[in-house]
């Protein structure tokens, strides 16, 4: 429990220091006009309190990544709070920040159209292609495990498919509507559950006071096909750094009144999300220790829920575990929709327009939803891709607001050693990995390594011709 709570306020000290450390590399400017005010649409751009902007960023970055991934991260022992800690503070929480802030001086930008502004022309279409992929993904994978514990905790007139059905109208609705008749109405509520859950345990868990691992015991795994390094920093990925958080940061920079009300919606979101993924390696540890690890993470979490927190607890929580994933899914699709909008210069004041990208979308998603229910297999085949091409993502960004900061003539560091290091871990687990090529474990080492020397040459290539003025700074 020591190194729990050691965990626990690190990451609130995090918020404390090193995120006003980033606020003040970034210069929030708390006169500046921002996006909500000089673009009102009444559908994408809506000025929002900056409680109800925190409680729906946080409640769209938190689906099942610090939940599910945290319990099957959890089985790398102390190394799983580390990288929840040092990911959090260091990593995701600077991810999420610095992508929010410049989408916001860019007027909302969609995070293809910045990539596009900082990586170029052709690394932009790669990443529309993989971030239309990812988000697609997310809108799958995100339907079928909130489906079924729905469906555990109905009749059985009340089946998966029927929530599936369900849930799916429920996320035309909310990508087609404006962003506050549903979103801002409903997702501050759901938020309050996420985290009354995430409290709930947390507070069960110094009641209760469960033999944890310390990490001055070692970090050890007993899984030797599933290497600690890359397999844990992929299988917890929202809960450390996530690239999926920055396609979501562009809807709350759309609708925030004042730059300096970004380290609460956007660093303290992420921040929160640490905290909830930690609680969560935490208790699955306590469980693991107690009944195994035959059992998958969606009956861990109702098992915990109900046993720790008694029925109404247990029920509030298990709801908190449902919205959470539900919620990620329906902005995931209406982030899909704004990226194809950006990219294709599409007004989307009417409905029509709306209904042009929407359609397409939800047909494909249900494509891959389709795929995924075949059986177990098809499921987590899915899900890997989605955890692989989640982190992917966070590299290009990395990338990205390293060049910004270069460009601006700020410390580069603070995004340059997470993108490296990020990009090792993506490129070593797709050469490693059984869905990927299947590499032996020094083959994918050292192409990993020789990918992230690229990159950073290309990098110091590209900042060398700057400072000899023979490119001219990214705006």
């Amino acid at each position: 429990m020591v190194t729990f709570a050691i965990a626990l306020i690190a990451l609130v000290l995090g918020y404390v220091f090193y995120g006003k450390f980033i606020e003040r590399l970034f210069g929030a400017d708390p006169k500046r006009e921002v996006p909500a005010t000089s673009m009102a649409d009444g559908v994408d751009y809506i000025a929002m309190p900056t409680w109800k902007a925190y409680m729906i960023q946080f409640l769209n970055i938190a689906g099942l990544g610090p939940i599910f991934g945290a319990i099957m991260g959890a089985k790398f022992g102390t190394g799983a709070y580390l990288w929840i800690v040092f990911g959090t503070i260091f990593a995701g929480s600077v991810h999420d920040y610095l992508s929010g802030m410049i989408s916001m001086r860019h007027g909302g930008e969609s995070l293809p159209q910045l990539i596009g502004r900082y990586l170029g022309g052709p690394v932009q279409k790669v990443f529309v292609i993989f971030s239309m992929v990812l988000l697609v993904l997310v809108g799958a994978v995100f339907v079928s495990q909130p489906a079924d514990i729905l469906a555990r905790l109905t009749p059985d007139t009340m089946g998966v498919n029927l929530w599936i059905i369900i849930i799916f109208i429920y996320y035309l609705l909310a990508t087609l509507f404006p962003i506050d008749k549903i979103i801002g109405k409903f997702y501050p509520i759901f938020g309050a559950a996420l985290l009354f859950m995430a409290f709930g345990i947390m507070l069960a868990l110094f009641v209760n006071r469960p033999e944890l691992p310390e990490m001055w015991n070692g970090f050890g795994t007993k899984y030797d096909k599933n290497p600690i390094f890359p397999m844990m920093f992929i299988s917890i990925a929202c809960g450390a750094i996530s690239g999926f958080h920055a396609t979501q940061s562009p809807l709350m920079a759309r609708c925030m009144t004042n730059e300096t009300k970004g380290r609460l919606v956007f660093y303290g979101a992420m921040i929160s999300e640490g905290i909830v993924a930690l609680v969560w390696a935490a208790a699955a540890t306590a469980y693991f220790g107690e009944h195994g690890t035959d059992q998958g993470a969606a009956a861990i979490v109702l098992e915990i829920s109900k046993t720790w927190l008694g029925k109404v607890g247990g029920l509030l929580a298990i709801i908190g575990v449902v919205v959470a994933p539900i919620s990620s899914g329906d902005t995931a699709l209406r982030s899909a929709r704004l990226i194809v909008a950006d990219f294709f210069h599409l007004k989307q004041k009417s409905i029509g327009s709306r209904l042009a990208i929407s359609i397409p979308l939800f047909i494909i998603t249900l494509g891959a939803l389709l795929y995924s229910l075949r059986d177990k297999e098809g499921f987590n085949i899915i899900w890997r891709y989605f955890a692989w091409s989640n982190q992917v993502l966070s590299v290009f960004t990395l990338w990205a607001i390293t060049v910004y900061l270069q460009s601006k003539g700020k410390n580069i560091l603070v995004t340059l050693i997470p993108a490296m290091f990020m990009s090792t871990v993506t490129c070593v687990y797709i050469l490693m990995a059984k869905e990927g090529l299947n590499l032996p474990v020094y083959m994918a080492y050292a192409g990993g390594a020789l990918f992230t020397l690229i990159l950073l040459s290309l990098f110091l290539i590209w900042r060398g011709k700057l400072k000899k003025g023979l490119v001219q700074p990214k705006e």
